[in-house]
């Protein structure tokens, strides 16, 4: 188990990254209402009707929904690794039990695996 000073250390890094992730998708998507921790993109509007306008509205809202999906997949490995931490089971792989050490959860603090375990 890492102590308490490193603990401190990752806990302020993910609760940036966390904000700084839900600032970024807060810019085109908005919180999933029936999803605790989801977020739902928020469809594009043009100016123009015609049809290529239209066309680009979906094109826009597929890469949204795509940027979304990754994002909103790394928030919630974040507030994992935060509840983690405040449980005393951070940084014990969830595949094998071993413990993630800790040049790994500097360069990755969400890491939910070993080194061994994601190869």
């Amino acid at each position: 188990m890492a102590n308490k000073e490193f603990l401190e250390k990752i806990k302020t890094k993910l609760e940036q990254k966390k904000n700084a992730l839900e600032k970024e998708l807060g810019g085109f998507a908005n919180e999933d209402p029936e999803n605790k921790k989801g977020w739902k993109a928020r469809y594009p509007q043009f100016e123009g009707s015609g049809l290529e306008d239209e066309a680009d509205e979906v094109e826009e809202y597929e890469s949204l929904l795509s940027i979304e999906k990754t994002m909103g997949g790394s928030l919630k490995d974040i507030s994992a690794a935060l509840e983690k931490i405040e449980k005393n089971t951070y940084g014990v792989c969830e595949k094998c039990g071993a413990e993630i050490s800790q040049a790994r959860l500097e360069v990755c603090p969400e890491a939910r695996w070993c080194t061994d375990c994601i190869q």
